[in-house]
């Protein structure tokens, strides 16, 4: 059984929660049902995923998300693509959230009074019923038939707080949303069109389950991996696009979100089907010398398994060295400086030629030492990139900022560690 909420016609004045999207220029305010507002997807992110969908790639019929949340995606969806939308939510307060932030988007773009908003609908119960919420679309507007479905988006409900999960914990899950939607999906230029919003704590493992499962309904659909950032060297979002939206020849997308929200999103496309491997660089064994460029990347980029793709563009015909792999700082060695055009400098957090190397640990008992040697490299500013337990790395850099400000050095500097050895690297900025 589902309940039928219209968009025009329903009030915020039992919704508890709101807040203005700080992502969005006009600081859009939001309604969630309690609790929502951490769960729900960021205006920037929503709208930069729906403008990546070619509208001529979709066949015919309405966009669906069902487990659509507080809507945004939805209303993202439908106002790029002016396609009537469905969102389909078990919680009655969250299904209430969804229909007035569609709303909310509606006036904001002046399409209130559009037909698509006249055919746009949210229901509050099972999302896994695809027959029994077409049905009840189809009564409710008195259609001939039931409407076919141009796009299924999907967002299930995961742990919180939790660093892993399995994909049987996802609600719903996703055989139970294949099997309850797929015989009413229209077939596009490409097949049917599906955009997956994943968990990006799923393993590789993981991701490799969810492709046999998407294989036993759609059989060797085409499909694309897209990963989306905001910065701080982590996955935001981790999403498959299968079938007509999904990118052609592009087995992984890696779309860096830009702090400008005017700025367009910087996108890397390439990299090899995720069947051949993680596609995360090897580590190389060499030790590091004086004088070469030292840079570390965005960590966000090297899950993805583009990092190398994106090096070739902007790196000279050159070997990268790997110095660090795994972990919140990736670390290449390089002879040239990396060219760093548009929004390319958005995947470095430093780069920098090696002043010198210095044989020693970074504690608070050394920082005196480190401190000289920054002084006769004539260092002013030096930044802590170095792995260290929480409670100390701000003591740290403390202690080496308060002894530097006393003194009068021109250049800025950041440490990082040597992998495996008691070795510092004191990089100089260019």
């Amino acid at each position: 059984m589902h309940n039928v909420l219209i968009p025009s016609e329903v009030d915020s004045s039992s919704l508890s929660e709101s807040a203005p999207d700080t992502t969005s220029a006009e600081k859009i305010i939001f309604f969630h049902a309690e609790q929502g507002k951490p769960l729900a997807t960021p205006w920037q992110i929503a709208l930069t995923r729906s403008k990546m969908v070619n509208k001529s790639a979709l066949g015919k019929g309405i966009i669906v998300d069902c487990a659509c949340g507080s809507g945004i995606q939805l209303a993202a969806h439908a106002t790029h693509l002016q396609r009537a939308a469905l969102g389909i939510e078990l919680d009655s307060q969250r299904a209430l959230a969804s229909a007035v932030n569609l709303q909310t988007i509606a006036k904001l773009m002046n399409q209130q009074d559009s037909q698509r908003m006249n055919e746009t609908r949210v229901l509050c119960g099972d999302g896994r019923d695809g027959r029994g919420a077409l049905e009840t679309l189809q009564n409710h507007l008195k259609l001939a038939q039931m409407p076919e479905i141009s796009l299924l988006h999907l967002d299930p409900a995961r742990p919180r707080n939790s660093r892993s999960h399995g994909l049987d914990e996802m609600a719903p899950r996703l055989d139970e949303i294949f099997a309850g939607w797929a015989p009413y999906l229209s077939t596009g230029k490409r097949g049917p069109s599906l955009l997956l919003d994943l968990s990006p704590r799923l393993s590789h493992e993981q991701r490799l389950q969810v492709e046999e499962m998407v294989d036993l309904v759609w059989p060797q659909i085409e499909r694309t991996w897209v990963w989306t950032s905001r910065g701080r060297g982590r996955v935001d979002r981790l999403a498959l696009w299968l079938g007509s939206i999904s990118i052609p020849n592009v087995a992984r997308r890696f779309v860096r979100i830009s702090p400008n929200l005017q700025d367009e999103p910087l996108i890397i496309d390439g990299g090899e089907p995720i069947q051949m491997g993680e596609g995360v660089p090897q580590k190389s064994r060499r030790p590091p010398r004086k004088g070469e460029r030292v840079s570390l990347l965005d960590a966000a980029l090297v899950e993805s398994g583009l990092a190398n793709v994106w090096l070739d563009s902007v790196t000279k015909s050159e070997t990268i060295h790997w110095g660090v792999v795994e972990g919140r700082r990736p670390q290449i060695h390089h002879d040239h400086s990396l060219r760093l055009e548009g929004n390319n400098h958005l995947l470095i957090q430093a780069t920098g030629k090696i002043a010198t190397l210095a044989h020693m640990n970074l504690t608070l008992e050394d920082v005196d030492a480190l401190v000289k040697v920054a002084l006769d490299h004539d260092i002013q500013k030096l930044t802590v990139r170095v792995s260290l337990d929480p409670e100390i790395q701000p003591k740290v850099q403390g202690a080496i900022d308060r002894q530097l400000a006393r003194r009068h050095g021109k250049r800025t500097a950041f440490v990082v560690q040597q992998p495996g050895d008691e070795m510092l690297l004191l990089c100089v900025l260019e």
